[in-house]
């Protein structure tokens, strides 16, 4: 758990720190590392980017609800969102709505054209609402891993 742990916290983490940490040496934690990787309990390794300091100003949810929810049209739908750059991540509910989509935009026209323009145009798509996000107080990727004593 500790090896996930670091790897979590920092994906750049040379072999040799995390085995410190891990508090084994380098040969045995690279081979437990590769182990949970082709486990699929690491699924890869990703850098945090500054998306106000790349010029996207606007992050925001959109929930959306299909007009049919059979399988063929729910894949196609998801289909859809995968080849929109906008939409950073897409997930089906249960309720009320049928997704909510985190998206990013430059500025507050270009997360309009996007709802108006890309979004809604969708034939399935029966309605949309979205919210825009005013501050993100907490932003903690993966899951929260408890590392034994």
């Amino acid at each position: 758990m500790r090896i996930l742990a670091e790897l979590q916290a920092n994906g750049r983490i040379t072999n040799v720190e995390l085995s410190r940490r891990a508090k084994i040496t380098a040969p045995p934690c690279l081979r437990r590392m590769r182990t949970l990787e082709k486990a699929g309990f690491v699924q890869g390794y990703h850098a945090e980017l500054n998306s106000k300091a790349l010029g996207f100003q606007v992050a925001g949810f959109v929930f959306v609800g299909l007009a049919r929810q059979k399988d063929a049209d729910l894949k196609h739908f998801e289909e859809r969102v995968r080849s929109w750059p906008e939409v950073r991540e897409c997930h089906m509910l249960s309720g009320e709505v049928d997704f909510i989509l985190k998206c990013v935009a430059t500025d507050l026209s270009a997360f309009q054209s996007f709802i108006t323009d890309t979004l809604t145009a969708e034939k399935n798509v029966a309605s949309v609402k979205s919210s825009l996000v005013i501050h993100a107080s907490k932003h903690e990727p993966g899951v929260p891993i408890e590392i034994p004593d």
